[in-house]
């Protein structure tokens, strides 16, 4: 006699168990199949979840005793010229940039290429404060407490190749939301930038997700960007879209753009004056006052090593 089977009633057949990928990548596959709603439900719940990442604990080791610039300053000056090469005007029309739901694209050299959300990525890896040093090639600077991981426990997860040299950033290309790209068309869009691999390696290099304790707003590179404090601030690349290793040197914005002013280096040295200012010093934003300019920003200690 055939064995009867009776199946509970919660039984799913395996048939029609959601594939993990379309799991794991829900808020797309409800957009695609035009759940508005659910979609909608799901950004909410996750911006929700976002905020209680915040406050993360300060890692002192990393957090030197700075005064730290007042997040008016920080929050409402800001270059990020495909809004505004006004950086005034930036704040206001960056308010409507839609940074959820996103994802980024990492991959190139690696064995281990991804797709991650910046926000489940910061829960997965954990994140932490750190008070940093912010100087602009433009002399001025300011001191800022940043929320994020460092970028080598991003970079490990994809198994780098050993050939994979350099680390390429590119930022979101979205002209309908970013009226400022329309205003520079000879600008080679997208905002691209790089690092060496052991730069980008370095433990001060910082996956940033938030700042002053909270997420990132629009106007500062919501939802995830760089910060890599011993470089002028242009290489700190904001609203990141895709990561991709490489074996060569990329071909970043600024240095495309004028080279002769905006090296792929672009460590801070008082002593190499741009070509249209000095160095030596730099404005501080709160103040006003001109104060002097460390070597590397005064990160020398930790990175002066990878310049020998």
């Amino acid at each position: 006699m055939a064995n009867i089977i009776t199946r509970p009633d919660w039984y799913i057949p395996e048939s029609e168990v959601t594939p993990e990928n379309i799991y794991r990548n829900r808020r797309k596959f409800l957009k695609e199949m035009g759940f508005v709603g659910a979609s909608t439900l799901i950004a909410q719940s996750l911006a929700a979840n976002e905020s209680k990442l915040y406050p993360a604990k300060r890692n002192g080791l990393f957090s030197p005793p700075l005064h730290i610039t007042p997040s008016k300053y920080a929050l409402n000056y800001n270059n990020f010229y495909e809004f505004s090469t006004d950086k005034d005007e930036v704040v206001e029309l960056a308010a409507s940039f839609r940074t959820s739901p996103w994802n980024v694209k990492a991959g190139g050299l690696c064995d281990k290429p991804i797709e991650f959300d910046p926000v489940e990525m910061a829960r997965e890896i954990g994140l932490e404060e750190r008070v940093y040093r912010f100087r602009c090639v433009e002399a001025w600077g300011m001191v800022v407490p940043w929320t994020g991981f460092p970028l080598n426990k991003l970079l490990r997860k994809l198994k780098p190749k050993s050939d994979a040299k350099y680390v390429k950033f590119a930022t979101a290309l979205k002209p309908n939301e970013m009226p400022g790209i329309a205003k520079l068309r000879r600008y080679p869009w997208p905002y691209t930038e790089g690092l060496r691999m052991d730069e980008a390696m370095h433990d001060l290099t910082m996956v940033v997700t938030g700042i002053y304790g909270k997420p990132l707003p629009n106007q500062n590179g919501a939802p995830i960007r760089i910060v890599v404090p011993w470089k002028y601030g242009y290489k700190s690349i904001k609203s990141i879209d895709t990561i991709e290793l490489t074996d060569k040197q990329p071909a970043t914005l600024w240095e495309t753009v004028n080279p002769t002013e905006y090296p792929f280096e672009s460590n801070v040295d008082p002593k190499v004056s741009h070509p249209r200012w000095s160095q030596a010093r730099h404005r501080d934003l709160e103040t006003g006052l001109r104060v002097p300019t460390m070597y590397l920003n005064g990160y020398a200690k930790e990175v002066r090593s990878l310049y020998r």
